[in-house]
């Protein structure tokens, strides 16, 4: 039995460059061929794997075209590493990266053992970005950002959308409930303490529901997510809970819905970066990586 042909190099080439770039001109330019050339190198890759790597002619990757992609950047990568002259450590490349706090905890942290083991070669530096001021200590390749967008200045892609809920301790509804309007009425509303954050405003469920009330100007207040559902979960109050990036604490228990109802956030997060970031291996790869993961959760 013979062995299984290996694609030409050059045909990985092309297909690394245009599931990067996203353009046959620009993957082109890259490797100084003409775009007919690249065009080509692609069908002849995909006739003799048999599979289809592009789904739209925005060259969105299939599934079987992103799980090659991270087999075809790896083999290109060690086919660069020269025997003798770098070590192991030598070859490592740095990706720095912002991001919102509750997002990285509750839905990059949990899933970031999979880049780790698909690019062993990154080294991964995280740091801080406050929600809406859209504010780090630090430069980063590529930022979360969470908000209404769109960011100019920057390439984006969005993450995530999320809806809300309202949501209490049990504790908090055994004395002050039960709900039997669904906390959808005005006078549901005026018995307990709302949490407020500037990060998910009242004013979404109060609209939706036909409550006429302004935004709570009294009460605990929370700049960040995480410390807001923890500050619900300890007996604060009621606050609004997005459903993804909440999960955990309605699946502990820690925290109840009072409604079966739940409605679109105004805010969802992206991932941003200065144009040319994607030219980057390593930033192309996690920006492929992040977006393929959460779209496999949904």
């Amino acid at each position: 039995m013979a062995a299984p042909r290996i694609p030409p190099i050059q045909c990985l080439q092309a297909f690394e460059a245009l599931a990067r770039l996203h353009s046959v001109s620009h993957a082109a330019e890259e490797l100084s061929v003409t775009p007919s050339a690249v065009s080509h190198r692609i069908r002849q890759l995909e006739t003799q794997l048999g599979i289809k790597l592009f789904a739209r002619g925005d060259f969105t990757l299939t599934g079987d075209g992103a799980a090659y992609l991270t087999q075809v950047r790896q083999a290109l990568t060690a086919l660069q590493q020269v025997p003798g002259q770098r070590s192991a450590a030598d070859t490592s490349v740095r990706l720095r990266l912002a991001v919102t706090p509750t997002f990285s905890r509750s839905m990059l942290m949990p899933r970031l053992a999979g880049f780790r083991r698909a690019f062993p070669e990154v080294e991964l530096t995280l740091q801080v970005a406050i929600p809406l001021l859209d504010v780090k200590a630090e430069e980063a390749d590529l930022e979360v950002r969470f908000g209404t967008g769109p960011y100019a200045g920057v390439e984006q892609v969005r993450l995530m959308s999320d809806e809300i809920t309202p949501v209490c301790s049990p504790d908090y509804l055994a004395e002050h409930g039960p709900f039997a309007g669904h906390f959808e009425t005005l006078d549901e509303v005026g018995r307990v303490r709302l949490i407020r954050s500037p990060l998910e405003p009242w004013g979404t469920w109060f609209r939706a529901c036909g409550i006429a009330l302004p935004e709570p100007r009294e009460g605990a207040q929370f700049n960040d997510v995480g410390l807001m559902l923890d500050a619900a979960a300890g007996g604060f109050g009621v606050t609004l809970l997005r459903l993804r990036l909440g999960a955990s604490w309605l699946d502990s228990g820690r925290l109840q819905r009072l409604s079966p109802r739940s409605l679109a956030s105004p805010h969802h997060h992206f991932l941003c970066w200065k144009p040319g970031t994607l030219q980057r291996w390593e930033c192309a790869a996690f920006v492929d990586w992040l977006t393929g993961s959460l779209n496999a959760a949904t």
